[in-house]
C-alpha cells in the first residue's frame, strides 16, 4: 500500500497531501517495527508532500513524528533544517534519529533559533558543542551552559569563557555543573568571585545584576570573617564546613580548607570535587571534621556529580572507620611530596 500511494499524482492539492501524509502517517506509526521497504516508501511520501504544504501543516507533522526513532533519517533531517525554526524546533531537540554529523551541519548553516533548539537535546557530543559556543548567540550559550547533557571539550570550554565568562547567567550555570572538574571550576568560580557593586561583570538587567552583585559581595566578605572567627577559635571547624556545604558553596568551602590545611585553593578544589572521595576523606579527617559534618560534604559532591545515594552512603560509612591518625600521616606525605615535586 505505501509503495502504492508514495505514486501520487503531482497535481494534488497542499491539502490534500496534508491529508494524505498524515494518513499514512497513522498506518506507518502502528507499526513499532517497520521493515526497509516500508520506511523507504514512507519516506518517499513524506519528502515529497513537505514542500507543497503550510508551515503550520509541516511543524504540526514534525512535532507529531519528533520523537519516533524508526523515522526514516532523510525525513528527520528534513524536518530540522526547515527554514522556519518552528518547524525544526521539537525535531532537532528530540529526535533519536539524527546523527552528529546532521547536527553539526545545521548547526553550521542555521538561524539562532535551530542552534538552541540543538542546545535543548539531552546529549551533546563534544563536536557538537564546539560548533554551538562558536557560532551561537547569548540564548544559545546560556543553554548549553546549562545543559550538563552536553559536553564540553578543553576547547570549548575555554571558548564558552572566553565569549561568555563575564555573563553572570552564564558563569552561575557553569559554576553549577556537575561535571565540572576541579580546574574548569576553580576558573569558574574566581570569575564569580569578581562581580562588583555595580554589577558590570554581569550581562543581565539593571536591579538583577545590581543584586546578584551584592549577593557575591556579601558572600566574600562572610568568608573572610568566616575565616577570621576560625583562626580565633571564636567558631568550631564543624560549624563553618556544615553551612558552606549545605549552602552548595564549594568554592568557599575549599577557600577554608586551604586556610586550615595549608592548601593552595587549587588543590584544596581539586580534593573537593575530584570523582574519588578518598582524597578529602583524608583531609577532613586530618583536620578532625566530624562524620556528621563529613556528611554535609559528601551531600554537596553527590549534588554536583550526581553520585547516587547508596556511594554516599558508603562513603560516609569508610569515613567514619577512617583512622585520624592514618589520615594525618598520609596529609604529610602529601605536603611533603607536592613540596618535593
Amino acid at each position: 500500500m505505501l509503495s502504492e500511494l508514495s505514486r501520487m499524482p503531482a497535481e494534488m492539492s497542499s491539502e490534500s497531501r496534508r491529508q494524505l501524509l498524515n494518513a499514512v502517517t497513522d498506518l506507518f506509526l502502528l507499526d513499532e517495527s517497520p521493515n526497509e521497504a516500508s520506511q523507504a516508501h514512507y519516506g518517499d511520501i513524506a519528502l515529497k508532500s513537505l514542500p507543497h504544504l503550510e508551515a503550520e501543516a509541516r511543524r504540526d507533522y514534525a512535532d507529531r513524528v519528533a520523537e519516533t526513532p524508526t523515522l526514516p533519517r532523510d525525513v528527520a533531517v528534513s524536518l530540522a533544517s526547515d527554514p522556519d525554526a518552528d518547524v525544526a524546533r521539537l525535531v532537532l531537540k528530540l529526535s533519536p534519529v539524527l546523527t552528529d554529523t546532521d547536527l553539526a551541519a545545521i548547526a553550521v548553516t542555521q538561524s539562532q533559533r535551530h542552534l538552541v533548539a540543538i542546545a535543548e537535546r539531552a546529549r551533546l557530543s563534544e563536536s557538537v558543542t564546539d560548533i554551538l559556543v562558536e557560532r551561537g548567540d547569548r540564548d544559545v550559550l546560556h543553554t548549553v551552559s546549562a545543559n550538563e547533557g552536553a559536553s564540553l571539550s578543553d576547547k570549548g570550554f575555554d571558548r564558552l569563557i572566553e565569549r561568555g565568562g563575564h555573563d553572570g547567567q552564564i558563569s552561575l550555570a557553569l559554576s553549577s555543573r556537575s561535571d565540572l572538574t576541579p580546574n574548569r571550576a576553580e576558573r569558574v568560580m574566581r570569575i564569580v568571585e569578581q562581580i562588583g557593586d555595580d554589577g558590570t561583570l554581569w550581562n543581565k538587567p539593571g536591579s538583577e545584576a545590581l543584586s546578584l552583585a551584592r549577593q557575591a559581595r556579601q558572600q566574600r566578605l562572610e568568608i573572610k570573617l568566616l575565616m577570621a572567627d576560625l583562626s580565633a577559635g571564636r567558631r568550631p571547624l564543624d560549624e563553618i564546613v556544615t553551612m558552606l556545604a549545605e549552602e552548595d558553596r564549594a568554592f568557599h568551602l575549599a577557600l577554608v580548607f586551604a586556610q586550615v590545611a595549608s592548601l593552595s585553593t587549587d588543590q584544596a578544589l581539586r580534593v573537593l570535587m575530584q570523582r574519588d572521595p578518598s582524597g578529602i576523606a583524608v583531609t577532613c579527617r586530618a583536620l578532625g571534621v566530624s562524620t556528621e559534618a563529613f556528611g554535609a560534604v559528601l551531600r554537596l559532591r553527590g549534588r554536583r556529580m550526581m553520585f547516587a545515594k547508596t556511594a554516599t552512603e558508603d562513603d560516609l560509612k569508610a569515613y567514619a572507620a577512617l583512622d585520624p591518625a592514618t589520615a594525618e600521616r598520609t596529609m604529610r606525605f602529601l605536603k611533603l611530596k607536592t613540596k618535593l615535586s
